[in-house]
């Protein structure tokens, strides 16, 4: 009973002796049973005496008020360029359309930097002791020391009656294409080692390309250049571009461009099989070619040190510099589209810098420099004959050695870096060679740009979203900001051309902005111009019109009335 009642410890208790328990009795009021009611506690307030031990804690203040402030050099990373002059724009509607539209940019970039924390990968390098150089590290260690998946990332393929290879990657990094000079063609996933096809073009092969994709590729073949299907079946024969060195693809405008021995620069339109643009470019042999992957301008390389750029929409090159002395043998630019390398047989590299043309870096090498490839992360590559070094960092000028060296059995014809994995695949004459280059490609991708994952489905929805979102080949120009500006000197041309021809209409553009009249209505304007138009025809037909000669008519005045009958006098 102790547990309910408070008990005594007298001695009679323990005789046997029973006393009545003392009651402690609790005063209940009516305010503390509404509290009991509103709270749903079984305590209850007595007076002075409180059962509820609970205490509300104050609150403290956020040491950190606020969103997480983002980095500004990331925030710069994805910003979409200056902001647009709104007190330029005399209309206050476009003022505020303006002002809207930045700042939805602005917050598209914000959270871009946001959501970085939400990448899965990592980019990483290729880490050694302080006596050790990472370039002695061969690919026998890198295989022993990575996963079994990565490790089979690293191969040969021996193909020594058919080389040398040129070779590409598709977008996403998943299949691969080769071809051996001697018509050797294969198509294959070379992580799964799953072959697409293999034919024999019975020709010598110059040049091989991936298009939108994996279904279909381009060869540049002995004397006119082939489109295959996945399977090996030839597709179409492209007569027009006859004698193709190089080739390259232009995703986001479907062309397909090709740089021939006779000097000439071909732009086909693959999404309608149409010739866009041939332009002889005079500079002779075309055997070094890239494509600026921001703006899809082409940059040739040639034999008196030049480089110059192209677009199809003019006949002239849009840019011309002096590169190197002597021959150009290599030209790469990185993907963001403001770096440049350019090499020559002397073992001389420059970095320039695209947007105002200027020399950043020069490295001499001990070699010449035959072919040279930038990596998503800017890693530069560099191949003289059978040897191929990597170079880390070059656009920030602190190179002293190179990154990583590998060596092959023969001469090396092309190398590229194969996009989100950190492999490089290099195409020379015994075959084709698969090595490890850590921290090369992208960690992260985005599956609506390039997704190595996807299904059949997915492709095909990619294909059509991406014909949705062709862009013309017009736009293509080395100047990004002319695609937000009006020329008005090219338009008063065009205009001037137009109104010299008879057959047209000549009309009149006042250059001139004025205001809009805000007071008058859309149905009253067009009312007042009818019926201006209308006057100004009348009086035209009016002056048309010969004045018409009106006879006057004579009176005769009889003196009788009877004169009228006499015979009149001839």
């Amino acid at each position: 009973m102790s547990r309910y009642y408070k008990e005594t410890g007298n001695s009679e208790e323990k005789n046997g002796i029973k006393n009545d328990p003392i009651v402690k009795v609790y005063n209940v009021t009516s305010k503390d049973l509404k509290h009991v009611k509103r709270t749903g506690f079984n305590t209850v307030k007595s007076e002075g005496i409180d059962y509820n031990d609970r205490k509300r804690k104050k609150e403290k203040p956020d040491p950190f008020p606020g969103r997480k402030p983002i980095d500004k050099k990331k925030f710069k990373s994805h910003s979409r360029g200056h902001k647009a002059d709104i007190n330029s724009i005399k209309s206050r509607i476009k003022q505020k359309e303006t002002q809207r539209q930045e700042e939805i940019l602005e917050f598209a970039a914000e959270q871009a930097v946001r959501a970085e924390i939400l990448l899965p990968e990592e980019a990483g390098y290729l880490e050694t002791d302080d006596y050790q150089e990472t370039s002695k590290v061969t690919q026998i260690e890198i295989r022993r020391a990575v996963e079994p998946e990565t490790a089979a990332k690293s191969f040969d393929l021996r193909l020594d009656q058919f080389g040398p290879y040129t070779i590409d990657y598709t977008r996403n990094g998943k299949y691969l294409l080769i071809g051996g000079r001697r018509g050797h063609l294969a198509a294959f996933d070379w992580t799964s080692k799953e072959l697409l096809c293999e034919i024999n073009a019975m020709e010598s092969v110059h040049s091989v390309k991936w298009l939108h994709t994996e279904k279909m590729f381009a060869v540049a073949q002995k004397k006119w250049t082939y489109v295959y299907d996945d399977q090996g079946t030839e597709i179409h024969c492209v007569k027009r571009m006859d004698n193709i060195l190089q080739l390259e693809y232009l995703p986001y405008h479907f062309l397909l461009a090709g740089s021939s021995e006779t000097g000439t620069l071909t732009w086909l339109d693959v999404s309608v099989g149409k010739i866009v643009k041939s332009t002889f470019t005079k500079q002779g042999r075309l055997g070094v070619m890239c494509q600026n992957p921001a703006n899809a301008v082409l940059c040739l390389g040639h034999s008196n040190g030049t480089v110059s750029m192209w677009t199809p929409n003019i006949q002239e090159p849009a840019v011309k510099v002096f590169a190197l002395g002597g021959q150009v043998r290599g030209i790469t630019v990185d993907r963001s589209g403001t770096y440049m390398a350019t090499s020559n047989v002397s073992g001389i590299i420059r970095i320039w810098d695209i947007r105002n043309l200027k020399v950043l870096h020069e490295y001499k090498l001990n070699y010449g420099a035959d072919k040279i490839e930038f990596s998503q992360r800017n890693l530069l590559g560099v191949s003289s004959r059978n040897v191929v070094e990597v170079y880390k960092d070059p656009t920030r000028g602190d190179i002293t050695a190179p990154y990583m060296m590998h060596e092959v059995s023969k001469e090396i014809a092309q190398m590229h870096f194969c996009p989100y994995e950190d492999v490089m695949g290099i195409g020379h004459g015994a075959g084709f060679t698969s090595i490890l280059v850590p921290g090369c490609g992208e960690p992260n991708f985005d599956s609506l740009e390039a997704n190595p994952y996807q299904t059949a489905k997915q492709r095909r929805e990619a294909e059509v979203q991406m014909l949705l979102d062709k862009v013309p080949y017009e736009l293509i120009t080395v100047d990004d900001l002319a695609l937000t500006s009006v020329d008005a000197n090219q338009l008063q041309t065009k205009l001037e051309e137009h109104n010299r021809t008879l057959y047209k209409k000549p009309r009149d553009i006042n250059f001139d902005t004025r205001k809009k009249s805000k007071g008058a209505k859309k149905h009253k304007i067009s009312r007042l111009i009818i019926e201006q138009a209308r006057v100004a025809q009348r009086k035209i037909e009016l002056a048309k019109e010969e004045p018409r000669a009106r006879k006057e008519k004579t009176t005769i005045v009889y003196e009788n009335a009877l004169d009228r009958f006499r015979p009149s006098k001839s």
